[in-house]
């Protein structure tokens, strides 16, 4: 299991069937667009390499991934439940700081 330091620490494994990923969801969604974001933004290693370390920070896909949840959030007003809404807040937030420290390092 791989432990990434996002939203309260949220750890991801990799499932071995689509049965094992969990029902679909808001919440699995977000989640999904989070992970992508963090493995472009060089905190989480890709899941199709072998090891544990994180690549190189990708800035535009990094950013592309969090403005699709920032879409997401957009469209979504007023259809989510409390916990949804804090859900994205917290994954927005965390990213959005993760995102600003990023592209100061490869400035």
């Amino acid at each position: 299991m791989t432990r990434q330091d996002g939203p309260k620490g949220f750890e991801m494994k990799e499932a071995e069937t689509p049965a094992e990923a969990g029902p679909l969801s808001f919440a699995n969604l977000v989640l999904s667009f989070s992970a992508s974001a963090l493995v472009h933004l060089g905190v989480a290693p890709h899941p199709d390499e072998k090891g544990e370390q994180p690549g190189e920070p990708n800035i535009p896909m990094a950013q592309q991934a969090i403005e699709i949840l920032e879409m997401l959030k957009a469209k979504m007003q007023g259809n989510l439940d409390p916990d949804e809404e804090r859900l994205l807040a917290e994954v927005l937030h965390d990213l959005h700081l993760r995102f600003v420290k990023a592209k100061d390092a490869s400035s």
